[in-house]
């Protein structure tokens, strides 16, 4: 019998294919992951679950999902998967680490350009029909301190665009070494010292119970 997947969130028609194209059953319901009650209630059926975002799987729905073996995460991050109790249920719970990082990293740089000149600010005003030219200067990038929190995939090739930008970069992260540090070209500093130093600051990190308000209004005030 050919292993039936779930695909309860938004994933392309070649992503679904895929699967089928290996003889994999697939039931596309790209709504399911925001009907908590329904996905409870047909997990079991099904040897395999690929998300997104939407789709929670809790402690309580692993529960119900007696013949998953497997948890496909379109995307990097996977917070809205209980890998503990994914784990001790022996659910294997997999992510796509490198499948939108430089489209990830460069949206980082692009909205502090947004930020810097001003652009949504002036976009609106000229759709107003205002000219205010004067009005949204904003600043260059140009040998600005970025502080970069998360140097690890997404947040290296966020350090390797701004240093490419001219900009000076400051990184926290606990897990970046000297050498790798040298070859980015950043500042390794503590985040206290980052928040102080920086002009700009991009967040790169899982959400964890450690980076949870790792930026706060009193820490960066």
């Amino acid at each position: 019998m050919a292993p039936r997947v779930l695909v309860s969130d938004e994933l392309s028609e070649t992503a679904v294919q895929i699967f089928r194209d290996r003889g994999v059953e697939v039931d596309y319901m790209p709504k399911l992951g925001k009907d908590k009650e329904k996905l409870a209630e047909i997990i079991g059926q099904y040897d395999g679950l690929a998300i997104r975002s939407a789709s929670k799987v809790t402690a309580a729905l692993l529960e119900k999902a007696t013949k998953l073996k497997v948890v496909g995460r379109a995307g990097i991050g996977v917070d809205n998967v209980d890998i503990p109790a994914a784990s001790k249920q022996g659910v294997i719970v997999m992510n796509t680490p490198f499948g939108n990082s430089i489209t990830t990293a460069e949206h980082a740089i692009a909205m502090m350009f947004a930020v810097a000149r001003q652009i949504p600010e002036a976009n609106a005003s000229t759709h107003a029909g205002k000219w205010e030219k004067s009005k949204f200067m904003g600043v260059e990038l140009f040998n600005k301190t970025l502080g970069v929190i998360g140097a690890g995939n997404i947040g290296g090739i966020v350090c390797d665009r701004a240093v490419g930008l001219k900009m000076k970069v400051v990184a926290y992260d606990p897990f970046l070494s000297d050498e790798r540090a040298k070859q980015l070209g950043v500042t390794k500093v503590e985040l206290d010292d980052l928040l102080a130093r920086a002009d700009f600051i991009t967040l790169h990190v899982p959400l964890t119970d450690k980076t949870r308000n790792i930026l706060s209004r009193e820490n960066i005030a």
